[in-house]
């Protein structure tokens, strides 16, 4: 799925390593058997978790299953103590992330690397 999503090849990835090492955890939607939407919710082991990787199956798009993957991040992020949920996206993104998900515009900084 995060080859669907971002467009590159499968990579030889532990994604059970990566949750464990990296993430507060990671939200799935499942049909059947099958994973169809995810959110990678990372974290600095405080305060701060971050929104990264948000994905739905292209066939299941704008059908409220990435709103629902954030709000379950937003709860887990609330249970395990987090004060802040940030997210970064492109700008086609801006009425998924403000309008159906409720984030708010905030003053952040970036740098290319």
């Amino acid at each position: 799925m995060h080859a669907q999503g971002f467009d590159h090849p499968l990579l030889p990835i532990d994604w059970h390593a990566q949750v464990h090492r990296h993430s507060l955890g990671w939200v799935c939607a499942r049909r059947g058997g099958e994973l169809v939407g995810f959110v990678n919710v990372a974290w600095d082991g405080g305060a701060h978790a971050f929104v990264l990787d948000t994905m739905v199956a292209t066939e299941l798009r704008r059908a409220g299953v990435g709103t629902r993957l954030v709000a379950a991040a937003v709860e887990g992020a609330r249970a395990a103590k987090c004060e802040w949920l940030h997210v970064d996206f492109d700008d086609h993104l801006r009425a998924f992330y403000f309008d159906a998900c409720g984030f708010i515009t905030t003053n952040a900084g970036l740098i290319s690397l």
